[in-house]
């Protein structure tokens, strides 16, 4: 029987992702830490922290994996359409502590959330280091839609969106999409199945196979390629 690792602050290393549990699914390792050299330790080897308040730290590697190459983005006619004439703007970067809180904010279907203040902070500090990102949507002044995420070499790893005005999150998730395409980008890791990404395009990938792609795509002492492409930076 798999027993959970409870991981050492002091240590950075994982266990192997093979050892992650069939139930629940994924769950791989308790404890540790959200120090930013953690996150990229982990999110680099396929695994990523999700918990809620009163919840020990625990860290998850699930399989398959769901991803989308953005260059095979689909998008339908009728958000197209959408696209076309609405009067929302994108931009980049722009208030990413206010995506993340978005993102925290209670659903139609639960008032919890697994978006704690130490995530919060956590990954406001990923973003003041260049390593974490978000994507802002806007109807006038009002932000009404977003995401954030984490780009390592050239794979972003979706971490969570949010709408308050139809359509808002996909056309975050869609200008991200394109222009990390433009960018060379070559995986988005999403993480957990959904059929609004599948939608997009997304597939499910073996985790074996996911884990291998990050040790080509994003090695460590790799350079993120996000806002490059020829040595330009291009606004969304």
């Amino acid at each position: 029987m798999l027993q959970l690792t409870w991981l050492d602050e002091q240590d950075l290393e994982f266990p192997s992702a093979d050892l992650a549990l069939d139930e629940p699914p994924g769950l791989l390792a308790v404890g540790g830490d959200l120090s930013p050299a953690r996150l990229v330790k982990a999110y680099r080897s396929g695994i990523f922290p999700w918990y809620r308040d009163g919840q020990p730290l625990l860290w998850w590697c699930p399989d398959p994996r769901t991803v989308l190459q953005p260059s095979q983005l689909h998008v339908s006619r009728s958000m197209r359409k959408f696209l076309r004439h609405t009067d929302f703007r994108v931009s980049l970067n722009s208030a990413f502590a206010e995506v993340m809180q978005g993102c925290a904010e209670p659903r139609d279907y639960t008032s919890a959330t697994w978006i704690t203040q130490d995530m919060q902070q956590a990954y406001c500090e990923l973003h003041r280091l260049g390593i974490a990102h978000s994507v802002e949507v806007w109807e006038a002044d009002q932000l009404v839609g977003g995401l954030y995420g984490l780009a390592l070499g050239r794979v972003f790893f979706g971490e969570s969106m949010f709408s308050r005005r139809t359509n808002a999150s996909k056309m975050a998730f869609i200008h991200l999409a394109e222009q990390l395409a433009h960018w060379g980008f070559e995986l988005i890791d999403c993480q957990m199945p959904t059929d609004h990404l599948f939608s997009f395009g997304a597939q499910s990938l073996a985790r074996s196979q996911f884990i291998q792609r990050l040790t080509t795509l994003c090695p460590v002492g790799s350079e993120s390629a996000w806002g490059t492409s020829s040595g330009e930076k291009l606004p969304l």
